[in-house]
């Protein structure tokens, strides 16, 4: 691999396969591509490579984790193939898994394990919730499984074909082979909101909390929206060092996994070019054969690749002449905006959270979160929906730097804040340019509520709103996944019925990023599956 930020000498002949944008997706789709032997080339319009998983310096001696921030959903296969431990990838497994803020003085450990959140519960006197554990993760984990099974697997477009009947029809059997019970369970998460899921199975509101914040992350909904359920479910499907379920940090930050996928694509002799934004996709004879770049370069190439958000990539990228008229009108109302707003944080000291106690340590070293019950969490997105941002926000904290000193000078730390709703669209036509400063007091004054030593222990902090992540990383209303994860934007619909198999309507044109199957989270699967397509293709 080259990474160059100026034009490749014009010696080096045409790529194969043209690849717009470096994010994790991207490069995984690049390393299978290149490994088979196809010339690529990935054109990143940043001067970093690595999409939304990136580590960057935020203030003088302080990095972190841009945007995306932890690690569960990297699929095992794909760091295999990828050899991404030997390009120096570590990820080191949260202790606790989640620790629940429920109020000054007061909080609840999730995990590590089932057992202990067993005991947890029990110390709080919530017996019927203890003996409904196993059966509540057990009823999850058969939908997960099924969603497991389907992850690697290319969504049918048309069941007239035989490949995709037959595609659709082993969907079927896998559902028809479960027990009668674990039918119900998997209609219920893939149909039902995350609160009525929860209420129906346990008492204990900080229980349910913990639980039900997985059902909002990156989703601009209620955990009593129904179809929430399933975004619960979308985060229970990864694995931390073989162990199902679990979170962790990535040693140096989001950034090393990227930079190991760089290092892969390097070793396969593929080129990546920085600085390098992209005007529009080129097509003629009804077939993309090409791109135009910002520069006035134009390359050619056999195939083009997108891992950018399918709604750019069809109404901005393309000529609409060459778009079917159905799919620019479905393009224009494709969801997509999750509300969210990303903080990274220099501290002079640890959050002091009184409630911790003996368990600090682990804490620190956990996700903290600030969503005290699915009543505050409903009220967050309602106060969005109403005022344009919650003003008692939803704050997941990580602290990386008590697992990784290379963040920050000694003594120091760097926190993560993931915090939502903040509506994409402010009321009153009001700029988030306006209102960034005023959203980040929001945040540090909430988290100040459960740590009172945090506000005053702020050194410096960088803040980006949900229109800062759509003009940095290309997410679509700050839409973490490249568009909401619905019923009708799941499997053999996402992006569009019709498309789902990672083909465009263009032929030659394929689309490998979290707007495809299987939907967002740092997994590297659409850029897999895509790349699996394309060579059929080829």
């Amino acid at each position: 691999m080259i990474i160059s930020r100026r034009p490749a000498a014009a010696s080096r002949p045409d790529p194969d396969v043209a690849l717009i944008g470096a994010g994790h997706n991207g490069l995984t789709c690049a390393a299978y591509l290149a490994a088979a032997g196809l010339r690529v080339t990935l054109y990143e319009r940043r001067g970093i490579a690595g999409g939304a998983a990136v580590t960057e310096e935020f203030h003088p001696g302080f990095r972190n984790s841009t945007a995306s921030y932890t690690v569960s959903l990297l699929h095992p296969r794909i760091q295999k193939d990828l050899r991404l431990a030997e390009h120096g990838l570590t990820v080191i497994e949260r202790p606790l898994q989640n620790w629940l803020a429920e109020a000054p003085g007061r909080g609840f450990p999730l995990g590590p394990t089932l057992a202990d959140t067993a005991a947890a519960l029990a110390a709080r006197g919530s017996a019927a919730d203890v003996a409904r554990l196993d059966a509540y993760h057990a009823h999850v984990g058969q939908a997960v499984e099924l969603l497991r099974s389907l992850l690697l697997k290319t969504p049918p477009t048309d069941v007239r074909r035989w490949r995709d009947l037959g595609a659709a029809l082993g969907v079927g059997r896998a559902f028809r082979a479960l027990p009668l019970p674990a039918q119900r369970a998997v209609h219920e998460l893939f149909t039902r909101s995350a609160g009525d899921l929860l209420d129906g199975w346990f008492d204990d509101p900080a229980l349910k909390a913990a639980y039900g914040f997985d059902s909002i992350v990156g989703s601009y909904a209620s955990p009593y929206t129904p179809g929430s359920a399933y975004v619960l479910m979308h985060h229970a499907f990864g694995e931390v060092n073989g162990k199902p379920g679990v979170w962790g940090h990535a040693r140096g930050g989001m950034g090393a996994i990227t930079q190991a996928m760089a290092a892969e694509v390097q070793r396969r002799g593929g080129h990546i070019e920085l600085d390098a934004p992209v005007r529009r996709v080129r097509v003629e004879a009804g077939r993309a054969c090409g791109l135009e770049l910002e520069d006035g370069r134009e390359i050619r190439a056999r195939f083009v690749v997108a891992n950018v958000n399918p709604r750019f990539l069809m109404l901005e990228l393309l000529d609409p002449a060459v778009v079917p008229a159905d799919v620019r009108d479905a393009m224009r109302r494709y969801r997509a905006g999750s509300a969210s707003f990303r903080m990274n944080v220099a501290l002079s000291e640890l959050p002091d959270f009184a409630a911790a106690g003996a368990g600090h340590a682990d804490l620190h070293r956990s996700g903290i979160l600030i969503a005290p019950s699915l009543a505050y969490m409903d009220e967050a997105h309602a106060d969005a929906r109403a005022h344009g941002m919650s003003r008692s926000p939803v704050v997941e904290m990580l602290i990386p730097s008590t697992v990784d000193d290379s963040l920050c000078p000694p003594g120091t730390h760097v926190a993560s804040l993931f915090c939502q709703h903040f509506d994409p669209r402010l009321p009153g036509g009001r700029s988030w340019d306006d209102a960034r400063d005023d959203a980040a007091k929001l945040v540090i004054d909430t988290v100040s509520k459960y740590a009172p030593n945090f506000g005053r222990s702020v050194i410096a902090h960088s803040a980006l709103s949900p229109l800062d992540l759509e003009r940095r990383f290309g997410l679509p209303s700050g839409d973490i996944f490249h568009g909401a994860l619905g019923l009708d934007q799941l499997w053999a619909a996402r992006p569009l019925l019709g498309y789902a198999d990672y083909r465009t309507s263009v032929p030659g044109l394929y689309l490998c990023g979290s707007g495809a199957h299987p939907g967002g989270g740092v997994s590297g699967i659409p850029g897999y599956n895509c790349a699996r397509e394309l060579l059929r293709d080829r």
